[in-house]
């Protein structure tokens, strides 16, 4: 009930255009019963001559027209009369199409905003572990197929119910038999219906999970095309992509079976209704019980009725895979959000952090950070070492809460940052990560997308500082040259440099750089760190990186080894101590000098 209680809300401010979508649906529905009872009285009456056996609103309809003596002189006034009732009928279930069409698109417009918006505010961690291609399809397709119900199903539903109570009251009023007759085999189809509902509901879900499958195998290879091609890996990826699509035409398939057997059958009894009803009432018209009139409206009534009944699987078919697409989507929004409250902190950050005995694990059996203790005063540089895995980039999360720790405390100008408002946390922190995102954008639009307001001169000023002002400049449209998706027209030191000046307009008080200067050369680091140094002295930054050299200048440094502070001191301290550091240094310089003997040479 749940995820229908969800489509109820999202039709909020559409309600009314679909209760005139059920009433145009019902008023076509009574028009289009009205023409075969306009047709018998035709046949028997007018025609025939037999006594009328009308409702009395159609008796006095015929008074008003001149009675019957007038219609058998004037037969074409019956014709005008079916025509009239056929544009009324057409007319009503265009309205009817119109509104609900109208509704379904709007309510899957509110669906997908709301599954954007909350996509947005969920925890950091649910994107980690997320499949891309699958979110997309809950987004897409699995909205689509709730518009589509909505679109035609749905008012269905009111037409099938407005056809059986006007059918059977009619059908009762002109002869009882009949009408049992005509509708036996509604009960059994409407079982048959059920029964389908709940295979074709489990068949639709594997499905669809496994369309998602394939999605996330098609997004993950076309995001990733050029490591495929760079490790000619084609023919896997194509294997890889032939295993999630015939496991997805399989069920699919299996699908397609079920509804193939439900109409084949279906089909069969609605047949066997019809011929029913065609033996019983020619039997009855044999023996002067009905009129050819009644049987006209009786054979009539049954092939209009049949068709919504029938139509009841395809209904119950786009039921069950609402159903589950709503449950999809309810799954999402089921994920918390990262919540805001009024009397979190806004006040101005200066820059003064302090971890206190802090600890972090991704799950509880293995702490990936251990007793992490130390101060970091405004305007200071810190560097963090370590080898893989160390935690040197979960420690960096912790700060703009990305993740929260779980024991200890983290403080920012002695408040600690629980305190805090998240969103304006986060805006006073800048963060360059190790694999950069950009826009398919401009480079201007990229540089500039934490502050749209920004102008030239201010983008001119944080690319110069990134060192890629000059690059930028060379590009033939330069600014306004466009960034392909995930920056792939860049090279990977330039794509890293424009992310750095994308951070650096926000201006933030506190920076940092998670490993991001890795991409770039020796020269352009010590550039980038030099302009860093003078742009602002009062910023306090944050540089990982696995490069000595990187770290060598700043004011203090932290080598993380297995998740725990294992050496703290400035760069001149460090290397004359036995440790990682040490080690890591000695290794360097020995490479480093061995690619200078090689380069001399090559000169010589």
């Amino acid at each position: 009930m749940k995820k229908f209680k969800l489509l109820w809300d999202y039709m909020r401010g559409n309600r009314a255009l679909y209760i005139g979508a059920i009433m145009s649906i019902g008023l076509a529905t009574m028009f289009s019963f009205i023409s075969p009872l306009v047709l018998r009285v035709t046949i028997d009456s007018i025609i025939g001559g037999r006594p009328m056996e009308v409702p009395m609103w159609m008796q006095n309809l015929i008074s008003y027209l001149g009675g019957e003596t007038v219609l058998s002189r004037n037969i074409w006034i019956c014709g005008i009369a079916i025509i009239l009732l056929a544009v009324g009928n057409g007319f009503f279930t265009y309205l009817k199409g119109k509104w609900s069409a109208s509704a379904s698109e709007s309510i899957a417009k509110n669906i997908r905003e709301g599954l954007y918006n909350h996509l947005q505010h969920v925890h950091f961690d649910y994107h980690v572990k997320a499949e891309t291609g699958d979110l997309i399809q809950r987004c897409t397709s699995d909205v689509d197929t709730i518009r589509s119900f909505l679109a035609v199903q749905f008012v269905e539903i009111g037409r099938a119910v407005f056809m059986l109570t006007l059918a059977l009251s009619i059908m009762l009023s002109l002869n009882v038999k009949m009408t049992l007759v005509s509708m036996s085999v509604i009960p059994v189809i409407f079982c048959f219906s059920y029964i389908f509902f709940l295979k074709v509901k489990k068949a639709f879900k594997d499905s669809d999970e496994s369309e998602g499958r394939m999605s996330t195998v098609l997004q993950e290879n076309l995001t990733g095309v050029r490591v495929v091609r760079a490790f000619a890996r084609q023919q896997y990826e194509i294997e890889k992509f032939d295993v999630r699509n015939a496991e997805f035409r399989d069920l699919t398939y299996k699908l397609i079976r079920l509804l193939a057997g439900y109409w084949s059958l279906s089909d069969m009894l609605c047949m066997l209704q019809i011929c029913a009803v065609l033996v019983f009432g020619a039997y009855l018209a044999t023996k002067n019980m009905i009129t050819l009139g009644t049987l006209i409206v009786f054979t009539t009534y049954e092939g209009m009725l049949l068709w919504p009944i029938r139509q009841m699987g395809r209904i119950l078919t786009d039921l069950g895979k609402t159903t589950v697409s709503l449950q999809r989507i309810q799954d999402i929004l089921d994920v918390s959000i990262e919540e805001e409250s009024s009397e979190e902190l806004k006040s101005e950050i200066q820059g003064e952090i302090e971890f206190d005995n802090v600890s972090f694990g991704y799950d509880e059996n293995r702490k990936v950070l251990k007793n992490i203790s130390f101060k970091v005063k405004r305007g200071q540089t810190v560097a963090i070492l370590g080898p893989t895995g160390a935690g040197k980039s979960t420690l960096m999360h912790l700060l703009p809460r990305l993740y929260d720790c779980q024991s200890g405390n983290i403080k920012i100008d002695n408040i600690d940052i629980n305190k805090f408002n998240k969103k304006w946390l986060r805006q006073n922190i800048g963060i360059v990560l190790q694999e950069p995102f950009l826009f398919s954008k401009t480079i201007k639009e990229n540089i500039s997308l934490a502050k749209p307001e920004l102008n030239e001169i201010e983008v001119f000023e944080a690319a110069r500082t990134a060192s890629v002002h000059d690059v930028i400049e060379g590009f033939e449209k330069g600014y306004e040259t466009m960034v392909g998706e995930r920056g792939v027209t860049l090279s990977g030191g330039q794509k890293q440099r424009v992310a750095i000046a994308r951070t650096l307009v926000k201006d933030s008080p506190i920076l940092i750089f998670d490993d991001s200067l890795s991409a770039v050369d020796t020269e352009t680091d010590t550039a980038i760190r030099k302009a860093l140094k003078e742009r602002n002295k009062n910023t306090t930054t944050f540089i990982i990186s696995h490069r000595v050299t990187t770290l060598s200048e700043a004011d203090f440094i932290i080598v993380l080894d297995k998740g725990e502070i294992v050496q703290v001191g400035r760069h001149d301290e460090l290397i004359n101590q036995s440790g990682l550091y040490q080690r890591i240094w000695n290794i360097q310089s020995e490479l480093e000098e061995e690619y200078v003997q090689e380069m001399q040479k090559i000169v010589s």
